[in-house]
């Protein structure tokens, strides 16, 4: 089979030609439809997080992520082969998307369906192999949900986007019947849109500094889109939200999203940190108490909001975001091109 590989951080993926591997026990082999190009994968890439205030870098090599590594954590894929040890109803030719972040399997949180947070992580395309590849091995048939006639490409992103952003939003479920702030118009940020409507929250206002992203977010239903580097960036989005905001969600995750995620919320309100871009946190802290804000983080999702999204989508019937498809060999352009920003939505390889 074919992979493309990170055989080095900051360097150019690898072309490797490989054995097909087969399952044994309970693991499951999937041929891949179809793999989403995440922003985190542009962390995996070049190797760390920028932690500001000037510490050191958080290494992802410090973490257990060896190389050479397939990533690839978005991924559809049809079952070629089944380990003899594997449960359930799964069968040969079946489309599913791949749940991949999984944990240990053994810990209180594992158990309890909760292996995002488990603290030794076994995430594919991560710690393991992914998705950018022909092949690929899936430990554990309860990790393949059914798509049941969602379309592989379309779908492939709900795998972190998606379970990222609905889980994100649950943690401002209580307020959703006020407008909230999204920050961010990527492929997150859109996804964020058409999750709110389905679940009947009133609107958002998206904050992105890159012009085509905030139309792209009009045209998906935002109420407002506010460029984020305006001098009066939070006047413009109290204008907009008509209101007070009591909840915001930070899909960047730099100094200045933070901050300005901070400044527009009311007494009482709450910050959902999601993104990594990098950086120190620039509260004030006697402002934290002063305005009783809650800043809380959210790591992606479980395996049980992940199934919850897929029904939500079909029952809903939530229109995807843009993606843009590309080979699998056209890889390494993929994550360049989104790292200098020409993606709108999602790019998605196609083996």
């Amino acid at each position: 089979m074919k992979s493309f590989k990170v055989t080095d951080f900051n360097a150019p993926l690898s072309e490797v030609d490989e054995p097909t591997p087969q399952p044994t026990g309970t693991q499951v082999l999937i041929k891949v439809k179809a793999a989403g190009v995440c922003h985190s994968d542009l962390h995996i890439w070049e190797g760390g997080y920028d932690l500001g205030h000037g510490r050191k870098r958080l290494s992802l090599k410090e973490r257990g992520v060896s190389l050479p590594r397939t990533m690839g954590h978005e991924t559809v894929g049809e079952v070629a082969a089944i380990g003899p040890d594997a449960k359930g109803n799964l069968k040969v030719g079946d489309v599913c998307l791949v749940y991949p972040w999984l944990g240990c399997g053994k810990c209180e949180l594992c158990l309890a369906d909760q292996e995002n947070m488990c603290l030794k992580g076994n995430s594919l395309g991560v710690f393991c192999d992914g998705g950018y590849a022909d092949y690929m091995i899936v430990p554990n048939a309860k990790y393949l949900i059914d798509l049941k006639g969602l379309d592989p490409v379309t779908a492939a992103p709900y795998a972190c986007s998606g379970v990222t952003t609905y889980s994100a939003l649950k943690k401002v479920e209580s307020v959703l019947h006020h407008p909230i702030v999204i920050f961010g118009a990527g492929g997150l940020g859109l996804m964020a849109l058409s999750l709110l409507k389905a679940m009947g929250g009133k609107g958002a206002i998206v904050v992105d500094i890159d012009p085509r992203k905030r139309e792209a977010a009009i045209a998906a239903g935002a109420l407002g889109a506010v460029d984020g580097a305006a001098a009066d960036a939070v006047e413009q989005i109290a204008s907009k939200a008509g209101g007070p905001v009591y909840g915001a969600i930070d899909l960047v995750g730099n100094a200045e999203t933070a901050q300005l995620g901070f400044d527009c919320l009311t007494k009482g309100g709450k910050l959902v940190m999601v993104g990594l871009f990098g950086g120190g946190a620039p509260w004030a802290l006697p402002l934290i108490a002063m305005k009783a804000v809650t800043i809380q983080g959210s790591y992606v999702g479980n395996l049980r909001e992940t199934e919850e999204l897929l029904d939500l989508v079909r029952s809903k019937h939530i229109p995807p975001i843009p993606v843009t498809t590309m080979p699998l060999a056209q890889a390494d352009a993929a994550l360049r091109s989104l790292k200098e920003g020409k993606l709108v939505g999602r790019a998605v390889l196609t083996p």
